[in-house]
């Protein structure tokens, strides 16, 4: 118990001091509709860095949907799938030119499990990732508000913003895990994979 606390101090003292800000984004650079509450920022190839020196006490989730993570793959590092939208529905959005996701009504609750089964608390650093960086400000903001204070959104995702110009425009080419090389894999783990209540 004298560890945890001393160690818990001591990772605050850490992130408080600014430590991790050398790899960490400056939230100048991060266009408005990624920003969060927090303002704490990372560009995917910083992650495995950023999460190293923390040796587990942290929590990495993987925020998209299921589907996503089964058709294109998951970081290895990712400790988790805690989806914070679900879908596709049937119901079509003619502005984004795609099928509709609803919120998931177990996002808190099952990122609050993910954390205790680290043996983590609500003050220790979760990183979260969705595919370009969208919806993961949309989740690092529902996590502050719930009470989590070090909570990290990857701005370029696992698959990447889109290329604006030349052969690869309108493609996932310009950033993102997978385009960085960083270890993903389509073969997934059970255990980390979200299953909602039947």
């Amino acid at each position: 118990m004298g560890f945890r606390f001393f160690a818990t101090g001591l990772m605050v003292a850490v992130l408080s001091s600014g430590a991790f800000q050398a790899l960490a984004m400056d939230a100048a650079s991060v266009p408005e509709a990624k920003r969060t509450t927090l303002g704490l920022y990372l560009g995917s190839e910083e992650v495995p860095g950023f999460l190293s020196p923390l040796q587990g006490k942290a929590l990495f989730l993987d925020v998209r949907t299921p589907a996503e993570v089964a058709l294109v793959g998951m970081a290895q590092l990712a400790d988790a799938n805690v989806p914070i939208l679900l879908g596709p529905s049937s119901t079509f959005d003619e502005v984004k030119g795609t099928f509709k996701l609803a919120p998931n009504p177990d996002f808190l609750a099952e990122a609050e499990r993910r954390l205790a089964g680290k043996g983590l608390t609500k003050d220790d650093v979760v990183v979260v990732m969705c595919r370009s960086g969208d919806r993961s400000p949309i989740a690092a903001n529902a996590l502050a508000k719930a009470g989590f204070s070090h909570v990290w959104s990857v701005v370029d995702g696992f698959e990447g913003d889109l290329a604006k110009d030349g052969p690869d425009a309108g493609h996932r080419v310009v950033n993102g895990w997978k385009n960085k090389g960083l270890p993903w894999g389509y073969r997934l783990d059970k255990a980390k994979m979200y299953q909602a209540a039947e």
